[in-house]
């Protein structure tokens, strides 16, 4: 089964072509346009340009993700796209291509959140052996997607990626995730992270961004349980 994978909930978009095989997973290719890009080509990043450059990369990110695995949109047998939360209109583009891709195609379309995606990633660079965090099987994992200012679009998660809580928009201070961060063991990620390292200093900062790659296994998920 190949499953296309979309992310335009911050400030890159991302594509991924993925290949899974009796619950494993292979990653195909992995493509992200970086916010670089518009610095190079505008000299710095304000959230009406990153959005704009959602829509000139989109196109041209989801065919080189297809060619580097070497596939056709013939080939694919359902896509994934994350449905934030994030930015509003970086999302708009992304599922809008998603889901034309779907009904030209007649596959399934899998929407997925895109904190949930962003734990996955960090957790299966943990596995990998790319993040090198003490405890981390008691660890409680804190993705953040930057809403401006101090706050924060999270929800926690246990090592495993299961969530602990609703999705919900956080104004960060010294008393946020109070419980947390006495009992155990807080790791933060995510482009709203790095803004809070000051505020949380006893938390664990990791850089991870999202990926397209953290929708599959998610993915596949629902669409056994017909989840589309």
């Amino acid at each position: 089964m190949r499953i296309l994978g979309i992310e335009s909930s911050c400030d890159e978009t991302s594509a991924a072509v993925v290949r899974m095989e009796d619950g494993r997973r292979e990653i195909c290719s992995n493509i992200v346009a970086s916010q670089i890009d518009v610095h190079r080509l505008y000299g710095g990043v304000v959230p009406e340009i990153a959005s704009r450059r959602h829509s000139e990369a989109i196109v041209g990110v989801v065919r080189e993700a297809l060619e580097t695995a070497d596939v056709t949109y013939d080939d694919l047998d359902a896509i994934a796209v994350g449905k934030g939360p994030g930015s509003y209109t970086g999302l708009r583009i992304g599922v809008s291509f998603a889901k034309g891709l779907c009904y030209g195609l007649q596959i399934p379309l899998i929407a997925v959140c895109s904190l949930d995606a962003l734990a996955e990633v960090a957790i299966e660079d943990h596995e990998a052996g790319i993040l090198d965090v003490e405890a981390w099987d008691e660890a409680t994992l804190c993705p953040m997607v930057d809403a401006r200012r101090m706050e924060v679009y999270t929800c926690l998660y246990n090592a495993k990626g299961e969530p602990q809580g609703e999705v919900s928009a956080e104004i960060i201070d010294g008393e946020s995730f109070a419980d947390v961060r006495r009992n155990g063991q807080l790791v933060i990620f995510g482009n709203g992270a790095a803004k809070c390292r000051e505020v949380l200093q006893d938390a664990t900062y990791i850089n991870i961004t999202p990926s397209a790659r953290g929708l599959a296994r998610l993915a596949q998920q629902r669409l056994s349980a017909n989840q589309v």
